[in-house]
């Protein structure tokens, strides 16, 4: 797997157009938007010293800035006790994978009860790989978890991308059906 490095210097430059689209698109409010992604930048700063390479820096922003989203929605919903987040995957954009760092919390959060929230939707996120078909476990995990490449997977398991992403998806839906019936 490829180290990364963080380049704090290049990140307005580099990212904050692809974060305030992926803001917008979530909250629709472009003030919410481009505060979120101002936080995403902070939080990023903060935490530098505890990147260790293995996603790449995008991939590593997005996930703080999907966590921001779920907070922003936490504090507007905190009467519910729930957030409810609209969530929007298109096969056409680049974010194949992306949606289980929304689900997973926070490690930059400030939030006194995030580590439990890890470790207990760890453990259920777990629990709901192990009831898919093995080969789309297996799929999804090396794709989504380990960040092994789409070409790296194919050669290895001797499929075509079409049928990685196919089995992608139904490992999504699998494992958001299982999520939503014992997690969420």
């Amino acid at each position: 797997m490829t180290q990364h490095t963080l380049e704090p210097k290049l990140w307005v430059d580099n990212y904050a157009d692809y974060l305030f689209n992926f803001a917008v698109s979530r909250v629709s409010d472009g003030e919410v938007a481009k505060d979120l992604v101002s936080e995403t930048f902070l939080a990023g700063l903060k935490s530098a010293k505890n990147y260790k390479g293995d996603a790449a820096e995008r991939t590593w922003l997005i996930a703080i800035l999907k966590r921001k989203v779920i907070d922003h929605y936490r504090k507007t919903n905190s009467k519910k006790g729930k957030a409810e987040v609209r969530m929007n995957y298109s096969s056409a954009s680049d974010a194949e994978g992306d949606w289980l760092e929304e689900q997973v919390a926070d490690p930059f959060s400030m939030l006194e009860n995030s580590a439990i929230e890890n470790k207990e939707l760890g453990l259920a996120i777990q629990d709901c790989i192990s009831k898919l078909p093995k080969k789309q476990a297996q799929v999804f995990t090396m794709k989504t978890i380990q960040g092994v490449s789409t070409e790296d997977i194919c050669n290895e398991l001797d499929i075509n991308p079409s049928n990685l992403w196919v089995m992608i998806h139904r490992a999504r839906t699998g494992l958001m059906g299982c999520l939503n019936k014992n997690w969420f």
